[in-house]
């Protein structure tokens, strides 16, 4: 599979128990991921060059990131610096994985060929990508049986 995301670190991820974001809290994560160490006004000048959020609205957000884990505060000076307590890659795989589990396995590849085809790719994924196939073809079924209803009861 590929994958950062090792089974200690999935474990661990597991174990920190972290609440739900909602998408807002995601777009607040996905500039400290990207940043790594920052600071307030820095999420906040970085946001509002894409959004239409006010100050309060944003230190909200970020409130309760902290209060949620995802977020780490640490006091330096007359502000707060930020660092995500969880990688991005990581909590992109659990995101993802999570959805795919509650689809029909018979149709995943259909789903995973149509988001490689939607989805910026380097070169260096790519190899990686073609290697993992090329592995993964020497043990691949015919054909993968539906698991939306009773086990061999149907292929739909």
């Amino acid at each position: 599979m590929i994958t950062n995301v090792n089974e200690r670190e999935y474990k661990k991820m597991s174990e920190k128990n972290l609440s739900p974001i909602s998408d807002s809290e995601w777009e607040v994560m996905r500039i400290v991921w990207t940043l790594g160490e920052t600071h307030t006004n820095q999420i906040l000048k970085e946001l509002q060059a894409k959004k239409d959020w006010s100050d309060s609205t944003i230190k909200t957000l970020i409130r309760r990131l902290v209060q949620k884990g995802w977020l780490t505060a640490k006091h330096e000076g007359r502000r707060y610096i930020y660092t995500a307590t969880v990688n991005q890659t990581e909590m992109m795989y659990i995101e993802t994985k999570n959805l795919l589990n509650r689809m029909c396995d018979m149709h995943k590849g259909e789903v995973i060929l149509k988001l490689l085809k939607d989805s910026p790719v380097s070169k260096g994924d790519l190899m990686k990508m073609q290697e993992e196939i090329s592995q993964k073809e020497k043990t691949a079924p015919d054909k993968v049986p539906c698991n939306c209803l009773k086990a061999g009861s149907t292929i739909c």
